[in-house]
């Protein structure tokens, strides 16, 4: 009896664990879908975007259904042990056996696209800074995208601010500027920005934002995973303790 009341005190501690974590994996996931209107929605207005890059833009549905799934069998692992029902605690041993191996792989991916990253970004740039030139000025939800995302990154342009060269924000009235984001605010006395400042101010293109926060979270990520990874199995093995002690 203390055995199996200790067993069933850890069951609830590791699916306590799954459950935070389902809800901070399905939090992660709507707020990546909810800010797609940034950098990822860049890539809505992009042709040919490299089948590398077009499938992260499912990552949001995959981490909002984990998120889920992890929500359900943490209190499905729980109700399990209450019960003592043999059926709930396979069910839960079953699906956490699936949801770590794709955790498992995930955390494989995240390491592999660390490494090609530059390179797939680099394969998208030709498209990205050809939408810039055609369609920023006169397109309003891509000028609002890029708009939103220089903002937040503090980037100017794809590259720099040479991007926008020839778009129809650069050539529209009687100036040729640049968005304010691609000069340093304390070199401009208004809300144009001239080629010079432009050139003095020397803002990193979003692209570098983009590459240095993916090699800044990817091993982050991956960590996390395994972390989970490594509850998800300590709970696996706990629910087969008790599923065989169960008369």
């Amino acid at each position: 009896m203390c055995c199996s009341g200790f067993l069933k005190m850890m069951m609830f501690i590791f699916n306590g664990c799954i459950f935070l974590a389902g809800a901070a994996i399905l939090g992660v996931g709507v707020w990546l879908k909810v800010d797609s209107g940034s950098l990822l929605g860049i890539l809505d207005n992009v042709d040919n975007v490299p089948s590398g890059i077009s499938q992260l833009m499912n990552v949001t549905y995959l981490l909002m259904a984990v998120g889920g799934v992890l929500l359900v069998i943490g209190f499905l692992g729980c109700c399990g042990a209450i019960k003592e029902s043999k059926c709930m605690l396979l069910t839960f041993f079953s699906i956490v056996l699936i949801i770590f191996l794709i955790e498992v792989a995930g955390a494989i991916v995240l390491f592999v696209f660390q490494g090609l990253a530059d390179e797939l970004l680099s394969d998208l740039e030709h498209e990205v800074i050809l939408s810039i030139k055609k369609d920023y000025g006169s397109t309003e939800s891509l000028t609002s995208i890029w708009n939103v995302t220089m903002d937040e990154f503090k980037c100017c342009g794809y590259r720099n601010y040479t991007d926008f060269d020839g778009s129809p924000f650069y050539n529209e009235g009687k100036g040729r500027f640049y968005p304010t984001t691609c000069c340093n605010a304390t070199l401009i006395t208004s809300d144009e920005c001239a080629a010079e400042i432009a050139e003095v101010s020397m803002i990193d293109g979003c692209y570098f934002k983009l590459l240095q926060l993916i090699e800044d979270n990817a091993v982050i990520v991956a960590a996390v995973a395994l972390g989970i990874a490594a509850i998800e199995i300590a709970a696996m093995v706990v629910s087969m303790v008790l599923y065989k002690n169960i008369k």
